[in-house]
């Protein structure tokens, strides 16, 4: 019997010791390898691909503003000087039961850009707050 893709509207980021509700947004998170490309001395019609250093891409996080400003302060921090990097994770919940079917789990990561909300006085939407984070590594973990 063939599985259903998961939605993406269910799902969690949990970052140890920041605490923060739920965001509307959770984007850009994932791995690539650095290819270096190498032609050897004698074949000079064939470029080799070899590996590189792998890269993390930045994830970003959309919520809408609230009186919690746990994530605004871990931005504070580094603005400081004062880097306090985190692990954390990124969660798909099931619709119907809310158990976890599938993980991503990020290492040392810090706050390194805060947007504040666009302001419309003819608008009617959710102010919404913008973090990026960085990450040193992230990977998908089986649950």
């Amino acid at each position: 019997m063939p599985t259903d893709p998961y939605k993406n509207f269910r799902f969690l980021v949990e970052i140890k010791s920041v605490i923060k509700a739920g965001f509307a947004e959770c984007s850009g998170f994932g791995s690539e390898l650095e290819v270096i490309e190498y032609r050897e001395g004698g074949d000079d019609a064939t470029v080799r691909k070899l590996r590189g250093k792998v890269k993390y891409p930045d994830v970003t996080l959309k919520g809408g503003i609230t009186d919690s400003l746990d994530l605004y302060n871990w931005h504070l921090s580094a603005i400081s000087g004062e880097l306090q990097k985190q692990d954390g994770s990124i969660v798909i919940l099931d619709e119907r039961t809310r158990d976890t079917r599938a993980r991503w789990e990020f290492s040392n990561a810090w706050v390194s850009k805060y947007m504040a909300p666009s302001f419309n006085a003819k608008g009617n939407d959710i102010a919404i707050d913008t973090f990026t984070l960085v990450c040193e590594q992230l990977k998908r973990v089986k649950v």
